[in-house]
């Protein structure tokens, strides 16, 4: 490498480039080692409660459940249809009321729609983000324990998961509205009703509508285990036939369910595209 002086004279030297410093690269071999005491540490405590003679024997065993499974038992279709029902109604009534409670809390979390920041809005992303944390089958153990078994718990237990995935989505598109078009409609003398009704809504109810519809399609598949702890829909079934080892009820089941999946994601994108 040259280097020219205003003199003229060519000045020579070299100069040792490195990818790393020597901090950067000690910084990163104990990373490494600590990751590699992570996985050695994970996995003894793995092991430790790990039946290997179990874990050696599980192709053989699936192989068996397959082959037990087929072919599936069609004749047990029309005893799902209600089960079916069920789990539509708790995916679909779980949406609405999950839907209704997030958009408060969504213009409450918004920083340009909070009435408080301090106050109003910290309470609200904790709503947030306790709905965000609980899974919908822990909700559901839970309200079947307090309410008991049934379709109710699960139109519960799916509404209070919904709110948090809602409201996140929701007053993240809120934050982000175009500031003029809300200037112009402050500008007229327009309150603060107003402002939100005829400069926010507008800018956000697409984007609304495409999050309402996608969390729907997900609280499909999610109502379709809820069964599985008493909380109602096609998991009953489910784990009935589980239990008394029926496994070509068992692949009806999670062929109709699959079907079921296909054809939510299918209304799902067509309306996400229509309103988007």
């Amino acid at each position: 490498m040259s280097h020219s002086t205003p003199s003229g004279n060519p000045e020579h030297y070299s100069q040792i480039w490195t990818f790393r410093t020597p901090r950067a690269r000690l910084a990163l071999w104990a990373g490494w080692l600590l990751l590699v005491a992570l996985f050695v540490g994970c996995w003894h405590v793995m092991n430790a409660n790990t039946m290997w003679v179990f874990v050696t024997d599980a192709p053989t065993q699936a192989a068996d459940i397959g082959n037990r499974m087929f072919p599936p038992r069609l004749s047990y279709l029309p005893e799902l249809m209600k089960p079916l029902w069920d789990t539509l109604n708790i995916a679909t009534l779980g949406t609405l009321f999950g839907v209704i409670l997030a958009v408060p809390v969504a213009f409450l979390a918004a920083r340009n729609t909070t009435p408080s920041p301090l106050f109003v809005r910290p309470a609200a992303l904790f709503i947030i983000v306790t709905s965000r944390s609980i899974n919908s089958l822990i909700w559901a153990l839970l309200l079947v324990a307090i309410i008991g078994p049934g379709i109710l718990a699960g139109i519960i237990a799916i509404a209070l998961r919904s709110i948090g995935f809602v409201a996140k989505l929701l007053y993240e598109a809120i934050e982000e509205t175009e500031v003029s078009q809300v200037e112009a409609v402050a500008a007229t003398g327009a309150s603060r009703a107003q402002v939100l009704n005829y400069a926010i809504v507008p800018q956000v109810f697409p984007a609304f509508l495409g999050i309402s519809v996608f969390r729907w399609d997900i609280n499909i598949r999610e109502s379709t285990i809820l069964g599985l702890v008493g909380a109602g829909g096609i998991g009953l079934k489910l784990q009935s036939s589980i239990n008394v080892l029926a496994w070509s009820q068992v692949a009806t089941i999670l062929l109709l369910i699959l079907g079921t999946v296909v054809v939510s994601e299918w209304v799902s994108s067509r309306v996400r595209h229509a309103v988007i």
